[in-house]
């Protein structure tokens, strides 16, 4: 397999240019332009990856790895192009150290399986509060089947991770911490590099969950965070769903059992023994989403195209300007607000449910989430039962902002 080089993509930053990219922005919702505040959720698509993933079924599909033929030959080199695409998106030393997955939910259950003779009772996994239900379920499980005891970092006011608080979970018992590169709800941006640099010292793993900050970060570079084990997920990428990640160190696959047995990763099969594939074929039984994988590397290669510091910059000035906007009603509460947060905006509005309000400015072509965003200890820890969420993207412009902040006025005036 091929090592991996840089692709830097052009300087400037034009949102009206990328939003023409995108062809969903083409139709309304109620007679009013969607205005798609969801992306947090799923990001919607450019046609660079809808016309790759259409070019794939119409010219070139074959199952991958076991033809000899040319469309064989020709898909199979699209799906491992499409590996290293990855691999350049996170900085890995190799594509050998990148495994396929539906997403990061399958990501951290691999880790969670492979790790599964390493961890037992007794043994400390350290999450944090604000952690997404993929980032904790999977280590529950570890904790019922094996005895391992989950530890949890807590959250300041602010929205930020308590460092000092984290460091003083670590311990002789610890033997992994997962945690978030950047949440899902709040926005904060953990200082993933002292994460794991804490977490080595304590001589236990770290994972890190890069679902969000892939997506707003202007560079992953997971060498410079030597973290063990990265993971992220393609739809929110810009890429199709069933498509995302794992990156794990080549020393850590080697070692680790594989989570599901089939055909592809294994070497040799007889009546009374399988000898396993070498990483990452290992971690990919049976036939892999093929052309999903081919829509993830199509998406890393557009977003390669968009100076990612200005797109940053872009996002953070739509999600200041929406909070600043909501700060003007008393019975709004912005959940969390760190230094340096990411393009995200959750809220819950005193004596209004999320979920009507949502519905509501629905009606005036807004796009937003309301309910826990698949983060309960964190709703509990800010004592929220239901919140709105507004994530902003690349594709979102002040005009977005300014819809957003009159539908909801408009939503939180009927429900009185």
């Amino acid at each position: 397999m091929t090592k991996t080089g840089g692709c830097a993509g052009p300087k400037g930053f034009d949102v009206e240019k990328v939003r023409a990219d995108f062809p969903i922005f083409q139709r309304t919702i109620w007679d009013k332009p969607l205005v798609y505040l969801d992306s947090g959720a799923s990001a919607q698509k450019p046609k660079a990856v809808i016309d790759a993933m259409t070019r794939v079924m119409e010219h070139s599909f074959a199952n991958v790895h076991r033809g000899l033929h040319t469309l064989a030959n020709e898909a199979t080199e699209a799906f491992e192009g499409a590996r290293g695409d990855v691999a350049r998106l996170l900085g890995a030393k190799s594509d050998e150290e990148i495994v396929f997955t539906r997403g990061s939910t399958e990501a951290i259950n691999i880790v969670a399986n492979g790790l599964s003779d390493d961890i037992g009772a007794g043994d400390e996994i350290v999450v944090s509060q604000m952690e997404h239900h993929s980032n904790i379920v999977p280590w529950h499980f570890l904790r019922e089947r094996n005895g391992a005891v989950l530890k949890w970092a807590p959250v300041a006011d602010d929205g930020s991770l308590d460092m000092e608080a984290y460091a003083k979970l670590l311990g002789p018992k610890t033997k992994l911490v997962a945690m978030t590169h950047m949440s899902n709800v709040l926005g904060t941006i953990t200082d993933a590099a002292e994460i794991v640099r804490l977490a080595h010292e304590a001589g236990a793993l770290c994972l890190l969950d890069g679902s969000q900050s892939v997506v707003h970060l202007p560079k992953t570079d997971v060498q410079a965070l030597d973290a063990d084990f990265y993971v992220f997920t393609g739809h929110k990428l810009y890429g199709p769903t069933g498509a995302g990640a794992l990156y794990a160190k080549k020393k850590h696959l080697k070692r680790m059992r594989p989570f599901q047995g089939g055909g592809e990763m294994i070497e040799s099969v007889s009546e009374d023994a399988v000898t396993f594939a070498d990483p990452p074929q290992k971690f990919e039984a049976g036939t892999p989403s093929i052309i999903d994988a081919i829509g993830l590397g199509a998406a890393i290669r557009y977003v390669e195209t968009i100076d990612r510091q200005a797109a940053m910059d872009h996002e953070t000035r739509l999600m200041r300007k929406a909070q600043d906007g909501l700060k003007k009603w008393n019975d709004v509460r912005i959940l969390g607000d760190a230094p340096g947060k990411g393009a995200i905006v959750a809220f819950d509005v005193k004596g209004a449910h999320a979920h009507d309000l949502a519905q509501i400015m629905d009606r005036f072509g807004v796009a937003v989430r309301a309910g826990s965003h698949c983060a309960e200890p964190l709703m509990r820890r800010f004592d929220c039962q239901s919140s709105l969420r507004a994530s902003f993207a690349m594709y979102n412009t002040e005009k977005d902002v300014d819809t957003f902040l009159e539908a909801f006025e408009k939503a939180r005036d009927i429900l009185g």
